[in-house]
């Protein structure tokens, strides 16, 4: 397997992976864990498992002058991120959240254009049009209203600002992915982010009744720490390594297809035409942006 398709493969699981975190950390909040508690949960456990397989990665000292990049990509990827798509995810509901995020690949990719001179060409603007307006079919056409939804335009608003810390965290991290190995970023990454999210989050943290809770909730837990945290900004940082930020942003268009797709397995959903037509507008579009231009002999 070569280098790309392996990238693809990790941004494509990574994906996945958040795609069932919609409904799986939806079911979790706030009965058992309220959004910032969870928060805390994530990062304190994503730290530990880090530092430990850290243990089998290269020894690597950061230079001094990245220090400055390594603590924005902390406030920008595991703190504001974090944050806003947890509360927002409280408020609001998880077709709602895996839609609202597809604005991101849109910030990437003006932002990879403006910051790191990332080649913008026809179709990969095209592609990006074409995966929003399936993205956008989805929420417009194809979304129920929850009961468990207090506050959808609050949530949405949330969805956004989590939306665009998370295009920004991309661009960010670009340019270390190919100076370090992942798990040095990710450990110090997330180590930081226990030391800024501690004050805003603790106290939710400690309302949580952990003697009490039931073993299908401490599993789903384990799943958003070890699945939805620990590999997927794993799986996101080795696909850097090797794709562009626009690319990797391009893969939040599945989300809400994959999403939809394991509601509907878990009989929450239901296949229509407009799931249909948005769907192929969606692959069409990943499609377009991940699709490598051919170089001039």
């Amino acid at each position: 397997m070569d280098k790309r398709t392996a990238a693809l493969l990790a941004a494509f699981g990574a994906s996945l992976i958040y795609a069932v975190n919609h409904t799986v950390a939806k079911g979790l909040m706030p009965t058992y864990i309220k959004p910032f508690g969870f928060i805390f949960l994530r990062v304190i456990g994503a730290a530990v498992l880090f530092w430990l397989a850290s243990v089998w990665a290269p020894k690597q000292k950061i230079e001094r002058s990245d220090w400055p990049r390594i603590l924005g990509c902390t406030i920008f990827g595991m703190v504001i991120n974090m944050l806003m798509f947890f509360k927002g995810l409280q408020l609001s509901t998880p077709i709602n959240s895996s839609v609202m995020i597809t604005i991101s690949p849109i910030m990437v990719f003006i932002l990879s254009a403006i910051f790191i001179k990332e080649k913008i060409t026809f179709l990969r603007t095209i592609g990006i049009l074409l995966g929003f307006a399936g993205a956008l079919g989805l929420i417009l056409f194809g979304a129920e209203i929850r009961q468990d939804a207090p506050n959808i335009p609050l949530g949405n608003t949330l969805f956004i600002i989590n939306a665009a810390s998370y295009a920004i965290y991309l661009v960010m991290v670009k340019p270390l992915t190919a100076k370090y190995h992942s798990f040095t970023l990710m450990k110090w990454f997330f180590l930081l982010a226990v030391v800024i999210n501690f004050p805003i989050t603790i106290s939710e943290f400690n309302e949580v009744e952990w003697s009490s809770l039931p073993f299908d909730v401490i599993w789903k837990m384990v799943f958003v720490v070890v699945g939805t945290t620990f590999f997927t900004y794993l799986l996101n940082v080795f696909a850097l390594k090797t794709l562009k930020a626009s690319t990797i942003g391009a893969f939040i268009y599945l989300q809400p297809l994959l999403a939809i797709s394991f509601a509907m397995a878990m009989g929450a959903d239901s296949l229509n035409l407009v799931k249909i037509v948005s769907a192929v507008l969606v692959f069409i579009g990943v499609y377009l942006v991940t699709k490598k231009p051919k170089t001039l002999a």
